[in-house]
């Protein structure tokens, strides 16, 4: 069959186009910004239904596999998974596609956070289409390339687990493969039509027992769980909201409270179980992968709160008078040394707040440069550090090598 993907470039949608190449149908794939002979503009922020009805034609199939758990900018949930979707299939109608799969989330039968009841709407509006329609609706799905799995391992590799409430919350998961496999089979123009699916694979498993099993799987010993209250977890949701890149935010944070009301029956029942999501061949990388996940954020928060403390002492705790007498065996005095004192501490306070902020290549190099010369200008003239019992001068060498390590693992310029 020759199937068109919407979303083939998300983590779903490409997963999907795999199998189905691998199952030899010829797939199209629906992406913002096409740049190879297979792909075809499906953009859902800026719908073009006569443009999409061309591309379909000629289509057997296609599938929406569209969706954002945040919103932003004009990458609403409105926009990309109500509109847009309804634009699509209406579309396919117009076009003649005669079987379409709509990948919904969990919960949207009956949810109420915006990013369910998204869902539903377009779910519902596809019922009434003269369409073969199939509708899932998974659970939380995993694999290696996917969002929420990469936060699940980078929680179950921390030496503590914090969890909301104790992570008592029971969820559902289900493989990226069982997933593409259900959808293949509802494809089939032999499969009956007008089905909508709870896909769950294996047993639930409260959040505690699934980072529990991520743990063992990676090769980590079990870990004490840190139970984080409710009132925190609203104030770091709000805060989430704010935080680019970010998975919690006050609605993730609503439907995991509300999880427990999705738990259900398996389905498909053959479905892999979250324990043997990690095999042992997988376990090696993703467990550095994990580890890399919080280690250059560790380092950085540490790099600032040692930036910004120094700055703090410099002008407010360590006495002036005694910080001017070191300036002047240096061959500063009067004005300038007050000028160098108030600069350097200063300049720290940017460091510091550059390294939380705006982290790049450029930003290591200038730290490094700092304390290299603040470590050869203090030798010099103050050859007495270099033998001080608390080390003050040697302390600069593992902050060296944490800038080298995060100039070596630094993407940004």
């Amino acid at each position: 069959m020759r199937i068109l993907i919407a979303g083939a470039s998300g983590f779903i949608g490409s997963a999907l186009g795999r199998a189905l190449s691998a199952a030899g149908h010829q797939v199209l794939r629906g992406v913002r910004r096409p740049q190879a002979a297979n792909e075809v503009a499906i953009d859902f922020g800026r719908p073009d239904p006569a443009a999409w009805q061309q591309a379909l034609r000629g289509c057997d199939a296609a599938v929406n596999a569209v969706g954002i758990l945040r919103e932003q900018g004009e990458q609403t949930f409105w926009a990309l998974h109500t509109r847009g979707p309804q634009d699509f299939f209406s579309a396919c109608v117009s076009a003649g596609v005669r079987r379409v799969v709509q990948v919904s989330a969990q919960g949207a039968d009956r949810g109420e956070a915006p990013f369910l009841a998204s869902k539903r709407a377009t779910d519902d509006f596809l019922r009434e289409l003269p369409l073969e329609w199939q509708i899932v609706r998974p659970a939380l799905v995993y694999g290696q390339a996917g969002a929420s799995a990469r936060a699940f391992r980078l929680l179950a590799s921390l030496p503590l687990t914090p969890l909301p409430l104790g992570g008592k919350q029971h969820l559902h998961s289900i493989h990226i493969d069982d997933l593409c496999a259900e959808v293949l089979r509802l494809l089939d123009p032999a499969t009956p039509a007008g089905q909508c699916l709870d896909l769950r694979g294996g047993e639930a498993l409260t959040l505690r027992e699934l980072i529990a099993s991520y743990r063992r799987s990676l090769g980590f010993a079990p870990a004490p769980v840190l139970p984080l209250p409710g009132w925190l977890m609203n104030v770091a949701a709000r805060v989430g909201e704010h935080l680019p890149g970010g998975l919690l935010d006050t609605q993730t944070w609503r439907m995991l409270q509300s999880a427990d009301a999705y738990v259900g029956t398996p389905y498909p029942p053959d479905a892999h179980r979250p324990a043997q999501f990690i095999t042992p061949a997988e376990a090696p990388h993703l467990r550095q992968q994990a580890l890399a996940g919080w280690r250059a954020p560790l380092l950085r928060l540490a790099l600032a709160a040692v930036w910004l403390i120094t700055a703090w002492v410099s002008l407010f705790a360590y006495p002036i008078p005694d910080s001017l007498a070191l300036l002047a065996r240096t061959g500063l005095s009067g004005a300038p040394a007050m000028v160098a004192l108030i600069g350097a501490a200063l300049l720290d306070a940017a460091f510091g707040l550059a390294t939380l902020f705006a982290p790049g290549r450029r930003l290591w190099l200038a730290q490094m440069a700092l304390i290299a010369g603040y470590s050869a200008l203090i030798a010099v003239c103050l050859p007495e550090f270099l033998i001080h019992p608390y080390g003050p001068l040697s302390k600069n060498l593992p902050i060296l090598a944490v800038l080298i390590l995060l100039f070596a693992e630094e993407e940004r310029p």
